[in-house]
């Protein structure tokens, strides 16, 4: 399915830990390389996707890189229905996505015509703002989609 996405890493002075995931491996369950942002002085590195399958294993990549301060990682996850990034930081060594004031995922239910295949991670919307409209309730928890598509 087409799905517009982009990652943004943020960590300083992690060139080194970084540069496996800036070459091509067939072996990884997604596609593309990280291009390092340019005229970072501290350490940033870009990656977009444009089809939902291709992103899918690259937050366990990070997260299974061996970061020498994985304190100072972040990660930045934009969906194509995202109203804004999301974040994620390591906390008790994994990858979390971090809450964000005035921001909330929002959980729908799956669509009539999606298999049971199909990944619904939720999208984030803006609670607050001008251009804020009615949110749609949330799925219960339970009908939530633990899965990650990243």
């Amino acid at each position: 399915m087409s799905r517009m996405a982009q990652v943004l890493v943020l960590a300083r002075h992690e060139d080194e830990v970084m540069e496996p995931l800036t070459r091509p491996d067939e072996t990884r369950t997604w596609r593309g390389c990280f291009e390092p942002i340019p005229d970072w002085f501290v350490g940033g590195w870009y990656l977009s996707f444009f089809r939902e399958r291709q992103r899918r294993g690259v937050l366990a990549d990070l997260e299974a890189l061996p970061w020498n301060a994985p304190e100072c990682v972040k990660v930045l996850l934009h969906d194509e229905d995202d109203d804004c990034f999301g974040m994620w930081m390591f906390q008790d060594g994994v990858l979390a996505e971090v809450s964000i004031p005035t921001i909330q995922r929002i959980h729908t239910p799956p669509l009539w015509y999606e298999d049971e295949d199909s990944l619904r991670p939720g999208y984030l919307r803006r609670t607050i703002g001008p251009n804020v409209v009615d949110l749609p309730p949330n799925s219960p928890e339970h009908a939530q989609d633990p899965r990650l598509s990243w």
